[in-house]
């Protein structure tokens, strides 16, 4: 929370603002003084000085200007504003004193809440925004003149109303019933979607991985409440809220380009600001071409993938964003693509593929659930005139295997239920709790880990896999056959 004080003393006429301001900060002294003018106040001819409390926090953006001109009124007497005792006020001024969008108003308003302020003033596009909250008075305000005439009392701006909240179907890209063939694909990421696990698909050209990623969303669960705010507060921040969509109700697909930046994909800058994995919050991340990525731009994936949350420190300080993001992968197997084709000879060397391979380490594919072979699609199938199963019943099961997981993750204590949404999520201690195994299962687990050389890691996640595809079969005992889908998953060619 940032407190503005304004005062006056003898000198040169000017304003001086104090309070480790940034540039745009700094710039607002020529809006305040061109948007008072501009609507009918004098601008006092005396030495302002501007403080930003807390002095040791640094202040960015252009949201300081209505409270600084608002400030320069009542410092000068020209409005005696009895109202602002419990209001919080943000807005960009313009030079003719009208009100611009600034971004982030929902945790804004969402703060002002928490710290029990009952009315907070807005620029008008933000209003719908900010309604969101619920217990708080919002006051869409056009201009500075309007503003003015409110907090003195005489005019009254009409309150904005509650933003409703519309349950909506997803909105679906590419439903699954218009890709041909590829069903052990799909069963793939229908297990994915049902558990948030990860997932990495390696095929050649043309065989559909993209358009598998891209019909991924249709089949996951329709977002909570709770979860559409966290998203929109992250599209606040980062100012990539349409207008007309106060709230973001269907789930995140970020599809970076593989020549992004380290701190395009994680976040950053001098003021360190959300990344790709934090728009993808409650979403999917969809890395195209993965082996193209930068290795180190990879890298930094690994703690995310684990904490779902990302931090990054700064000289000034650190900031943590949510990183809670599904993570799909598509890469081919060798440079020219048809290594292991059936119909087309891979021109690669040995040895050309194995570097190519070898661009993604170990360590981050032991982060990946379900790894699957995307193979090429016969012209059978392609031809023929018959659809597949539609997104919709995939979602009905999806949702299903959610509910399950809720009731399961009810029976935790609350900080352990506060990062857990679903299978993926859950830690060492609840697989001893929900994962049990009868002795077939141990069996079968204790000679795949023999034979295929499986870290801790990789343990825990068949374990994890395996409680997902039992939860989509109803099933509440953990069974060799679950066990031997989930194995299947494991890496082939990377060993």
């Amino acid at each position: 929370m940032v407190e503005v004080e304004v005062d006056y003393a003898s000198g040169l006429p000017g304003m001086v603002i104090v309070g480790l301001p940034d540039i745009s900060v700094q710039e607002s002294r020529e809006r305040v003084q061109s948007a008072i003018k501009n609507s009918g106040f004098d601008y006092p001819r005396r030495r302002l000085r501007v403080n930003l409390a807390p002095a040791a926090v640094r202040k960015e953006g252009p949201s300081f200007d209505l409270p600084i001109a608002v400030g320069v009124l009542v410092c000068s007497e020209q409005l005696a504003a009895t109202i602002l005792q419990d209001c919080l006020v943000i807005g960009e001024l313009s030079l003719d004193g009208s009100v611009r969008h600034v971004r982030g108003v929902l945790p804004m308003a969402a703060f002002a809440r928490d710290q029990g302020f009952k009315r907070i003033l807005v620029p008008k596009p933000d209003a719908a925004e900010a309604a969101l909250i619920p217990e708080l008075e919002i006051i869409p305000v056009e201009n500075l003149a309007e503003l003015a005439a409110y907090l003195s009392g005489a005019q009254k701006i009409t309150p904005q109303p509650p933003t409703q909240i519309t349950f909506t179907e997803p909105w679906v890209q590419t439903d699954f019933h218009e890709i041909k063939g590829q069903e052990h694909v799909k069963r793939a990421l229908e297990v994915a979607a049902a558990g948030g696990h990860n997932v990495l698909m390696i095929g050649p050209p043309g065989a559909g991985k993209t358009l598998l990623a891209r019909a991924l969303p249709a089949i996951l669960p329709t977002m909570s409440i709770e979860e559409s705010l966290d998203v929109t507060r992250i599209y606040s921040v980062s100012d990539l809220l349409p207008p007309e969509v106060p709230l973001i109700r269907s789930r995140p697909f970020r599809a970076p380009h593989h020549t992004i930046s380290h701190a395009g994909l994680v976040g950053g800058g001098n003021w360190p600001h959300p990344g790709e994995i934090s728009l993808a919050h409650h979403g999917v991340l969809f890395l195209d071409e993965l082996p193209e990525f930068g290795k180190h731009v990879l890298e930094v994936l690994r703690q995310p993938l684990e904490d779902k949350v990302v931090t990054i420190s700064r000289a000034r300080g650190s900031l943590t964003f949510p990183a809670n993001f599904q993570m799909v992968a598509a890469m081919n197997p060798c440079p020219c693509g048809y290594f292991g084709d059936t119909l087309k000879a891979c021109t690669c060397s040995s040895s050309t593929i194995t570097n190519y391979q070898k661009r993604i380490s170990g360590p981050l594919l032991d982060r990946i659930d379900i790894h699957i072979q995307v193979p090429r699609v016969d012209y059978e199938k392609l031809s023929d005139e018959r659809y597949g199963e539609v997104s919709e019943n995939i979602r009905r099961r999806v949702e299903a295997a959610r509910s399950i997981q809720r009731e399961r993750f009810d029976q935790l204590e609350m900080n352990k239920r506060r990062m857990i949404y679903s299978n993926a999520d859950m830690r060492a201690s609840d697989l001893r709790q929900f994962c049990e195994l009868d002795e077939a299962g141990k069996s079968l687990l204790r000679s795949a880990m023999q034979q295929m050389q499986l870290s801790a890691r990789a343990y825990h996640r068949i374990l994890k896999l395996a409680r997902t595809i039992a939860d989509l079969a109803g099933a509440g005992q953990i069974t060799t056959i679950h066990l031997a889908e989930a194995l299947q998953y494991r890496p082939q060619i990377f060993m």
